[in-house]
């Protein structure tokens, strides 16, 4: 694919993802695997909880033999026994009339089906219980299995898992699990302008900020960043860092500085000169973000991002977020939450570029709508995306929004 700016639609972009496959997959230890996506339905080894039991300080029962109690007609109940914490509660059997203290996570004695909450009783001596209150059936209890049956699906395949997940698994005795790999990212800046971040400041230049940010923006959604600095604006030089990321290997490369058409803008030049490299798209229709370029090599994706980083950071959320969850497992999807807004004043746009908008939000007690106000500044300014809570869309076909109009707002993670 020879020339530039052919553009395609954002939808087009997101659809050269479905000749990517997701990565192969690897068995890990259960507390390294927050945040990873499973590989595999994850069913119940054994039922949980194991046992049934209690949910509250109180005395089991058989519920029949508290209905109609009341503070006037308390039902008196013999105590049978103490179910210690820890201790297996089918070991006490309940006949008609009796009780048995319980702790709040103990085991249910055989034949009970309830708990009376200890506030609603009073012991007139160490063998007698009255109960002030009836309880029905499964009452201030857990059944054995409640929360999943032994062969039941606990979490499906593509799930990332969350620290409530590796919970429920280690409850499950679950230690090991199999995850899609982590994608690995190489990230490369261009441009002769740039010095490490660690760097005094010479005549002319101005530190690295895109690879500090694309490093945090790959971690943040489960991908291995993994930057190999700063390349000078030659056509051979970048050709060898990206035959070096090619090399390592990398799942993705992100190549930001050089994707448009000035004299000195070479990635277009660079991919299509890498050996099994295809260049899939150069020029997306949208604002900011137009000169992105897009290739594959096998399984393995390279972006030519803009060189400045508001416009890499919205590339980034839009194109290369998806293709890298989809790499790791999750699927290529829009995984940022999007909420609706007020426009707070009127917004421009032009025709034919679906245009994303950096926007502060207010008003968001939940009192109502949140307001958004665009968080403007010229190019290469860095202070609007520190104000910036997210991301306003305009339709291609809108010229622009009125102020008062609702409008779908993508927030920053």
């Amino acid at each position: 694919m020879k020339g530039f700016f052919q553009l395609i639609s954002a939808d087009e972009f997101l659809g050269l993802f479905d000749g990517f496959a997701p990565l192969a997959t690897e068995q890990i230890l259960l507390n390294d695997c927050r945040a990873r996506t499973l590989a595999v339905d994850v069913a119940a080894p054994e039922a949980l909880p194991p046992f049934s039991r209690s949910t509250m300080d109180g005395f089991a029962v058989r519920a029949r033999d508290t209905f109609g109690s009341s503070e006037s007609e308390p039902a008196l109940l013999t105590i049978a026994g103490e179910i210690a914490m820890g201790a297996c509660g089918r070991d006490v059997v309940l006949q008609p009339g009796q009780t048995a203290a319980i702790w709040t996570g103990g085991e249910l004695p055989g034949n009970s089906d309830a708990v009376v909450m200890v506030e609603f009783t009073n012991q007139p001596d160490a063998r007698t219980v009255e109960v002030y209150r009836p309880v029905a059936p499964g009452e201030n209890t857990i059944r054995a299995g409640e929360d999943f049956e032994a062969d039941a699906t606990v979490l499906r395949r593509g799930h990332r898992l969350r620290p409530q997940d590796i919970g429920v698994l280690a409850g499950l005795g679950i230690t090991k699990v199999n995850v899609y790999k982590h994608p690995v990212v190489a990230i490369i800046s261009t441009g002769d302008e740039l010095v490490q971040p660690d760097q005094p400041l010479k005549p002319g230049k101005i530190r690295d900020i895109n690879s500090s940010t694309l490093a945090a923006l790959v971690e943040e959604c489960g991908g291995v960043p993994v930057p190999l600095g700063i390349i000078g604006d030659n056509l051979e030089s970048m050709a060898a860092a990206c035959a070096m990321a090619l090399d390592l290997p990398a799942d993705i490369v992100l190549l930001s500085g050089g994707s448009s058409v000035g004299r000195r803008d070479f990635t277009l030049k660079v991919f299509e000169q890498l050996d099994q490299t295809e260049v899939l798209a150069h020029g997306v229709s949208i604002r900011p973000g137009k000169p992105t370029i897009f290739a594959r090599r096998g399984n393995t994706a390279l972006f030519g991002l803009p060189g400045h980083v508001g416009s890499a950071i919205v590339v980034f959320h839009l194109f290369v977020r998806p293709l890298l969850r989809r790499l790791a497992g999750a699927g290529n999807i829009m995984d940022l939450r999007r909420v609706q807004a007020i426009t707070a004043q009127q917004i421009p746009s032009t025709i034919g570029r679906e245009e994303y908008v950096r926007v502060a939000l207010s008003n968001t007690d939940g009192s109502g709508p949140p307001k958004a106000t665009p968080v403007y500044g010229k190019s290469g300014l860095l202070s609007p995306l520190v104000q910036a809570d997210g991301l306003l869309v305009i339709d291609r076909d809108t010229e622009g929004l009125d102020t008062g109009e609702t409008a779908t707002v993508i927030l920053f993670p």
